[in-house]
């Protein structure tokens, strides 16, 4: 029997020679999540991403290209291997599975109504 469930998982970036919450700094917690079909494993976004993303939002003018951009962004600082992906790989993709996906690890990252889930 096979379970469904999507279990947060966190990776072990840091020595664990650090005692308390100083050897949790770095580490990063992921879950899988459907994108195009398909598992993919996005992360929580740090404090510093979070921070990064807002003012890349604050400094951009209201159009679809810079939507796109940030959405970009998004995925790429969040989801396993698309740092590797080009502009042109993004636009191949359905735009609702893209903000699909967005939305996920921004709901995951605590920045979303859902947060933390």
């Amino acid at each position: 029997m096979t379970s469904n469930l999507n279990i947060p998982k966190i990776s072990k970036a840091n020595n664990m020679s650090e005692k308390g919450i100083k050897g949790l700094v770095g580490r990063k917690m992921t879950k899988s999540v459907k994108f195009c079909g398909e598992d993919v494993k996005i992360s929580k976004l740090s404090v510093a991403e979070v921070l990064e993303i807002q003012e890349s939002a604050k400094n951009t003018e209201s159009s679809e290209e810079t939507g796109f951009n940030l959405l970009k962004k998004v995925i790429k600082m969040s989801v396993e291997g698309a740092n590797e992906l080009s502009d042109q790989d993004f636009e191949q993709f359905p735009m609702d599975e893209l903000s699909k996906l967005s939305s996920e690890i921004m709901k995951f990252s605590g920045i979303a109504g859902d947060s933390g889930k």
